[in-house]
């Protein structure tokens, strides 16, 4: 191994390049216990002139539609002009974080008809993704549409083909793609650091109410400040019931369960690191273990992957794991696995242990006389000096290392460069990578993982084609070439 004094020259090299191309402060490179974190600065970004402003509305006003607004107005150049929710006491709210300027209305499509919104959040529950998006872009808006970017994969072609024939940008909103951390975890497998990659594992667990969806109620729902037909939109038509709508994702007909709500992030920072089209297969299983709370979705989920043989790797499985009731608070972790090592990544940091691989086959000769594992040895030592004890045993304490560690800045915010990436695309009509196609390669799988478990199955997917595969057939869709 290099010493540390190479390595940082060479992270410091690579890292540069890409934190330039993504317009992020990008990673420091220290020793495990180590006492150097090096921070890079990529240059400041482009201020747009007042003239330049981009007018940004907001269609679906939750958690996450709130928490994303609140994140791209911090890009510079935007502004909030318009809001739209099913709950009148989210739109009110808007008015209160944003102003009372604000247009507001609970059909979005008297947003969408304004001349003057140029792009959207979309982060309505998932059975509106895909519809919303779709009028967004045929109105002439740009969109930022909330992953999953479907909530069943034979929608996603239909996106595909509008953000062609309308020439919008969409970008869906898997904040990963855009980080500086998993940017060097792909610059790292693809040097080579972990040799050749064979196992990939991947979760998220949780242990909290909140993290299991458990979200509050507003004392006021009710028909009078819900528009609740408008809500149910395509889904089953059924009485009004709030909690339905304010914890959507404990319910197969508005949400998607674990694995579009987690899963495809997950399948989303695999695909961005490994430049992968998808899996062949998955096979999803789980149960509903703890949060019996009238959810109609699994709280403990897992999923086996097979991905093919690309251009860049080898053919590779995939263990992808989510538990509602596991450990405290909330925890992510991937593991790439290769033949020459394995590449953590958790949270800010990047962590590569190398794994040494002896040309010596070992031997099993404990049941053999004596006299003939004597024999046996000399004539092993002879040709693998460097397993005799005494010489193993140095030559082990000499090539002994900590890991290599890459640490981003603290309080590092991959979501502002997602929306920055997002932003800069609306202004200069360069493709982002997170595009609709790069969103079914992530939201189809994870969504199968769905079909996989309810229907206990094996599900076959054709990752370049983005269609599932049933027998000699694949599902039609509105293209596939």
């Amino acid at each position: 191994m290099a010493d540390g004094t190479a390595s940082r020259r060479k992270f410091l090299k690579v890292s540069a390049t890409a934190s330039c191309a993504l317009g992020a402060a990008a990673l420091g490179s220290r020793r495990a216990g180590g006492a150097h974190v090096l921070p890079l600065r990529a240059p400041p970004a482009r201020v747009p002139s007042p003239n330049d402003k981009i007018h940004l509305a907001l269609i679906g006003a939750g958690l996450q539609g709130q928490h994303d607004t609140n994140v791209a107005l911090q890009v510079s150049g935007t502004e909030l002009v318009a809001a739209s929710d099913c709950y009148d006491g989210r739109m009110a709210r808007c008015k209160e974080r944003w102003g009372k300027h604000l247009m507001t209305a609970r059909h979005y499509e008297e947003i969408l008809a304004r001349a003057d919104v140029d792009a959207v959040i979309v982060a309505t529950s998932d059975h509106w993704h895909q519809k919303v998006a779709l009028d967004a872009m045929n109105a002439g808006k740009d969109v930022y549409v909330e992953k999953p970017m479907v909530q069943h994969a034979d929608q996603g072609w239909a996106l595909i083909d509008a953000a062609k024939k309308t020439g919008r940008i969409l970008q869906v909103g898997s904040q990963r793609v855009s980080s500086i951390v998993y940017a060097k975890a792909r610059e790292l497998i693809e040097s080579g650091a972990i040799g050749e990659l064979n196992l990939v594992e991947a979760y998220i667990d949780r242990n909290s109410a909140l993290g299991a969806w458990q979200y509050s109620i507003p004392p006021d729902a009710s028909p009078e400040t819900i528009d609740w037909a408008r809500y149910l939109g395509r889904a089953p038509k059924r009485p009004f019931e709030a909690m339905r709508l304010f914890r959507f994702r404990n319910y197969r007909d508005y949400g998607t369960g674990v694995a579009g709500d987690l899963f495809v992030h997950l399948f989303s920072g695999i695909h961005y690191i490994l430049a992968s089209n998808g899996p062949t297969r998955i096979l999803a299983t789980g149960g509903l273990r703890f949060w019996k709370d009238g959810r109609d979705v699994p709280d403990v989920m897992l999923a086996f992957c097979d991905y093919p043989k690309s251009e860049t790797h080898p053919s590779f499985n995939l263990a992808l794991r989510v538990d509602f009731a596991a450990g405290a608070g909330e925890r992510s972790q991937f593991r790439f696995v290769g033949s020459e090592g394995v590449l953590t990544l958790e949270g800010r940091e990047v962590r590569v242990a190398k794994m040494p691989r002896s040309k010596a086959p070992g031997y099993t000769i404990e049941t053999f006389p004596e006299a003939v594992q004597e024999a046996f040895l000399e004539k092993y030592y002879e040709r693998y000096p460097e397993e005799k004890p005494s010489v193993r045993q140095e030559h082990m304490a000499m090539r002994q290392q900590p890991e290599d560690v890459w640490v981003a800045p603290p309080g590092y915010d991959a979501n502002y460069h997602h929306f920055a990436n997002f932003f800069d695309a609306v202004r200069t009509r360069k493709t982002v990578v997170e595009d609709a196609t790069f969103g079914l390669r992530a939201a189809g799988p994870a969504v199968l993982s769905n079909v996989s478990y309810f229907e206990e199955r094996p599900v076959s997917w054709d990752a370049d084609r983005m269609v599932e595969v049933t027998g000699e057939k694949t599902k039609p869709t509105s293209a596939q070439a």
